[in-house]
């Protein structure tokens, strides 16, 4: 899309995110330049949705200011329409924006929606849900399970329950049944789905995921002993998973099926309960998002 044929951006802020001054330095620069920028305030997934539906021929750009959650929440609605998405992120993880290189900086956002240049990225479907980052079942997902149980939020929260979930983790039986390829069948601790390098917060689960490679990259953590957690976690977020023997990585571009007793899956970081066969496939560029100048893709 040209920058001549923008007209107006929507930004669809979740009101329970971010910090204070964001919010007011967002709220003064939509009363300052209100014949571009609206923004309308969130208070549910459907919230959302119903918004952008009704907005839709309204605007070219939907930027979601918030977390992972509203980030794809609001893909949910632009998936093959070429409506452009653009990210404010204001969460705790931000996996998405920071591969996007999404900052939270309004006033950089702003001229990155006036030069209008964009990219396609691939979306995963898991059944009927939209991933745009990284899923999975085993560690994460139940850490993800745990967490939202939570009446507190924050660092130490969150450090906690995964403790307690690392001590009581145990394997988890996996069948993954990739069409044209390979059936694999295997105990695992984490089994992640990803369409790009990170959970968030820099931690990088798939250090070679690319959002517009079609390709699926499905990392496999055998079980290993508990003492070594801390070397793991190290690796994480220096992207070197891959030197470790307990680590399987996979490639794909073609669906595959997952078949597992366990229920408790992870979305972009969202506690979801999926149960019987479990769908995966690609969808090659299905998704327009605002390319900032921080973008390396």
């Amino acid at each position: 899309m040209e920058p001549s044929e923008v007209k107006k951006s929507l930004f669809i802020l979740n009101p329970n995110a971010g910090f204070i001054p964001v919010k007011l330095i967002l709220s003064k620069e939509v009363q300052r330049r209100r014949n571009e920028l609206s923004y309308f305030k969130s208070l549910s997934i459907d919230d959302s949705g119903s918004h952008i539906k009704q907005s839709f021929d309204k605007y070219d750009v939907f930027v979601a200011a918030g977390g992972d959650g509203t980030v794809r929440s609001v893909a949910s609605e632009l998936v093959d329409s070429r409506k452009i998405l653009g990210v404010l992120p204001m969460g705790s993880g931000n996996g998405f924006a920071k591969e996007l290189g999404f900052r939270p900086n309004i006033r950089s956002l702003l001229k990155d929606i006036k030069r209008a240049k964009t990219l396609n990225v691939d979306v995963i479907e898991i059944n009927d849900l939209l991933c745009l980052n990284v899923a999975g079942i085993g560690l994460d997902s139940f850490v993800a399970h745990s967490f939202d149980r939570l009446k507190t939020r924050g660092f130490w929260s969150y450090a906690l329950v995964t403790l307690k979930n690392v001590i009581n983790l145990r394997p988890v039986h996996i069948t993954i049944k990739i069409y044209g390829e390979e059936t694999i069948s295997e105990d695992l601790f984490v089994f992640s789905i990803a369409n790009t390098r990170q959970f968030g917060n820099n931690a990088f689960i798939a250090p070679d995921a690319k959002p517009n490679d079609g390709i699926i990259d499905l990392v496999l953590i055998k079980p290993f002993p508990k003492i070594l957690v801390p070397v793991f976690i190290y690796r994480l977020f220096r992207g070197t998973l891959n030197k470790s023997k307990y680590v399987k990585y996979i490639k794909t571009d073609k669906p595959f099926i997952i078949r597992t007793d366990e229920t408790r899956f992870h979305i972009d970081g969202e506690p979801v309960e999926i149960s019987g066969d479990v769908t995966v496939r690609i969808r090659r560029d299905a998704l327009t998002v605002l390319k900032t100048k921080h973008n390396k893709l």
